[in-house]
């Protein structure tokens, strides 16, 4: 089925101010770069610049998967999602060109740009490790939600009960 086709279900589209506001609040999403077989789909933490660009640092080490991957390709996917509730969600899939940033451009990425939210494991690999900033600069994207008020119980259907 479609987004259309869903609207009669409570499915919507999310408009641009919307989809800018989703990604500002948000820290953490699926990177998706193109492999032999299958897309290869990490978790990241990221940093929005506000408008049209998410930045991510790898923690690359002596040898790192995603970032050949990124360097091999232009075009990555990201999708952002929230979900609360079965009943209220949201969902934002972006769509750019990927690529490492030298480091003068790193330093020119404002500190409120960068992913904010780190997982541990990777601020003490960091320390250590080599490092490197990502920049998706997205060409496109699209935002649905679905937020309807639960059914109360007695709403509900139920194998035992018969209409």
């Amino acid at each position: 089925m479609t987004v259309d086709e869903l609207s009669n279900y409570g499915l919507e589209p999310m408009d641009d101010d919307e989809i800018e506001q989703f990604l500002s609040t948000k820290s953490l999403g699926v990177l998706g770069l193109p492999a032999a077989g299958a897309p290869y789909l990490l978790p990241m933490s990221y940093g929005f610049d506000g408008e049209s660009r998410l930045y991510f640092i790898y923690v690359v080490g002596a040898e790192s998967r995603k970032a050949t991957l990124s360097d091999r390709t232009e075009t990555a996917s990201f999708l952002v999602y929230s979900a609360e509730t079965m009943f209220h969600w949201q969902s934002v899939l972006t769509r750019g060109t990927i690529r490492s940033l030298s480091e003068d451009e790193r330093s020119a990425v404002a500190d409120a740009e960068t992913p904010t939210w780190r997982p541990e494991l990777l601020e003490a690999a960091g320390e250590l490790e080599e490092t490197r900033f990502y920049e998706l600069r997205i060409e496109e994207w699209s935002g649905i939600r679905h937020s309807i008020k639960p059914p109360t119980f007695a709403q509900r259907k139920s194998p035992e009960r018969s209409e």
